[in-house]
């Protein structure tokens, strides 16, 4: 494995570890100020829209002027001041403006780092790369979960001190944001010439997938529905420090499974081909969302929340080496791959947001297994350059 790519790992390991001390409680967070099912979408839409817009901007210019780790450096800095930023938040209002900017910063490096990846690593173990890259990440999410897990119970967390134990534990992850910088100081920059970037000729080889990516990703709505729906459940069974508890245990557990399976999957698809495997974690997307519209029972919210850490084993590293593959520039190709999914699932979460708001819970998770069926529908039947692969 090129030690590059074991230090951006490192890089979103620490990072990941202060994103996942927040986002497990974030949507306690947000009702917690006031916000409703509308305003998560809108939190978890807008920010991650205007990310996606900014990704094919960066991985452009990466591109361009041949240059991609400085670019992903501002990008971690960014987000991380915006960590300093969200425990200050008097109202939902405020905290969409902290996401905003930390997704501004995510925008900003997503495409030259996963470019970064991609220039490190061979066609033949690109899976590999960029499951390796997953795993990494999501180790962070499992251990920051677990600490956010802690902090909950060592501050004894009730309706009384909902706003005040939420905003010490940002604190801690903004620190450990900042950490993130250290091993990324010590990458070397891929070896590119600045090149000026025919677009249409770029979308020409990937545009099918591209499509078949986005419309999954309406499905694939913010993961704040899906701990809200466990939250709603085990608050008609225990007290609010047990119920928030055993919600961010069922995250952790997804997180664990993401983790363990993410660089075996990538793995699997240098072998086996990345469409196959793809289709997989669509496919177990389809039954997570539709399981999560009738799941009453602990076992079965605990066997929802692994299949869910499957799908995204299966999904989000193996979608990126598919994009990589496809794409005739790696910066500018992610970041119109990047910015086409994120927009979609903005789409998916006002949508779901809506559905949550003025009709069921259980509507929002049916509407994400309809789309994601129709993806995978597309995906199997259709043809494109992505069925090579």
């Amino acid at each position: 494995m090129n030690i590059n790519i074991i230090l951006l790992g490192i890089v979103s390991f620490l990072t990941d570890i202060s994103s996942e001390i927040i986002l497990p409680i974030l949507p306690f967070f947000i009702t917690a100020l006031g916000g409703t099912g509308l305003a998560i979408g809108l939190i978890g839409g807008i920010s991650d829209a205007l990310a996606s817009i900014l990704k094919v901007f960066s991985g452009y210019l990466s591109d361009r002027i041949g240059k991609r780790r400085t670019i992903v450096a501002s990008g971690y800095f960014i987000s991380a001041m915006s960590k300093f930023i969200l425990p200050y938040s008097p109202n939902w209002g405020f905290v969409l403006f902290a996401r905003m900017l930390d997704r501004v910063g995510k925008g900003i490096r997503t495409s030259p780092r996963d470019a970064m990846i991609a220039d490190y690593s061979k066609k033949s173990v690109r899976g590999k790369a960029f499951g390796f890259h997953r795993a990494l990440d999501t180790a962070g999410a499992v251990i920051g979960s677990i600490i956010a897990l802690i902090l909950i119970y060592f501050y004894k967390l009730n309706e009384y001190t909902l706003i005040f134990v939420y905003k010490k534990i940002f604190l801690l992850a903004a620190f450990i944001a900042f950490l993130a910088l250290v091993p990324l100081s010590f990458t070397r920059e891929p070896k590119l010439t600045p090149t000026k970037i025919n677009l249409h000729a770029l979308l020409g080889e990937f545009n099918f997938f591209t499509l078949i990516a986005s419309i999954f990703s309406v499905s694939n709505f913010s993961y704040m529905f899906y701990i809200l729906r466990a939250q709603q459940y085990f608050l008609k069974k225990f007290s609010v420090l047990n119920a928030t508890g055993v919600t961010v245990g069922l995250y952790i557990l997804f997180n664990i499974i993401y983790a363990g399976l993410a660089f075996p999957s990538g793995k699997l698809s240098d072998k086996i081909g990345r469409k196959s495997s793809l289709l997989i974690g669509y496919m177990l997307y389809f039954v997570t969302a539709l399981g999560f519209a009738f799941a009453d029972s602990l076992p079965v919210f605990a066997t929802l929340f692994i299949i869910y850490g499957a799908a995204f084993a299966f999904i989000e590293g193996i979608q990126r080496a598919l994009a990589a593959d496809l794409a005739v520039r790696h910066g500018t190709g992610l970041g119109v791959f990047h910015m086409s999914i994120g927009i979609a699932s903005f789409t998916g979460s006002i949508i779901a947001g809506i559905l949550w708001q003025f009709t069921a819970p259980k509507f929002t998770f049916i509407f994400g297994a309809i789309v994601s069926l129709i993806a995978i529908l597309l995906f199997t039947f259709g043809k494109s350059e992505s069925s090579k692969v």
